[in-house]
């Protein structure tokens, strides 16, 4: 539950990128977010430099690697796994299960590009390709070769698990994301997601990633 100081900071925040965002609205623009991880989802329950902790069993060394260990993982739900509608998974604990929803993947691979010296981002938003779920989603934005990527952690087809961002933006929305150096951005997709529901005063978490 979101304090009222960490609500009105974010509702600033919030406000500041509507009165930016230009016409049609992007939902890629974004601004720093000035409050609390809590925003992320329910399941967000710790600082991000939490999931950096411990000592990870899966030594990758590569980007190639990081693909290929995440092909041999398992989509699960949380309320499969644990019982629960949100469960963020410590990356280690991601190991040694090796099964999860999109967030554990994410951020999963997150923590591993960053740990390559990758310029990355975890992102929550909405997504509404053909070949992923429809809604709720979590995935990763880095940079390489002079550009940016999406990986899509979640798919278990290497061909599509990563690309030029220009190519699939169209159909990936985000609403939150945190950097490499744990700092947290919203974007117009998030105001988008409010507006729509009519509910921008309440400044609601956005929907949990399935």
């Amino acid at each position: 539950m979101l304090s009222r100081a960490q609500r009105f900071r974010f509702a600033r925040s919030l406000l500041r990128l509507a009165f930016r965002l230009d016409e049609p609205e992007d939902p890629w623009q974004c601004t720093e977010l000035d409050a609390s991880h809590q925003v992320f989802g329910a399941g967000s329950l710790h600082e991000f430099s939490w999931y950096f902790e411990g000592e990870s069993t899966a030594l990758v060394s590569s980007f190639e690697e990081v693909c290929s260990w995440l092909l041999g993982c398992t989509c699960a739900r949380d309320s499969d796994l644990f019982r629960v509608r949100d469960f963020w998974q410590h990356p280690v604990t991601f190991e040694a299960l090796r099964k999860g929803d999109c967030e554990d993947h994410a951020l999963w691979a997150w923590r591993k590009l960053r740990e390559l010296g990758f310029r990355t981002h975890l992102v929550i938003g909405s997504c509404s390709r053909d070949d992923t779920d429809t809604g709720s989603h979590a995935w990763v934005i880095f940079h390489a070769d002079g550009g940016l990527y999406l990986l899509d952690a979640t798919a278990k087809d290497r061909n599509r698990m990563v690309w030029p961002l220009d190519s699939v933006r169209q159909h990936y929305e985000p609403y939150v994301s945190v950097d490499e150096t744990f700092t947290m951005f919203v974007y117009g997709g998030y105001v988008r997601y409010l507006r729509s529901r009519g509910s921008a005063k309440r400044n609601p978490p956005p929907p949990e990633p399935s």
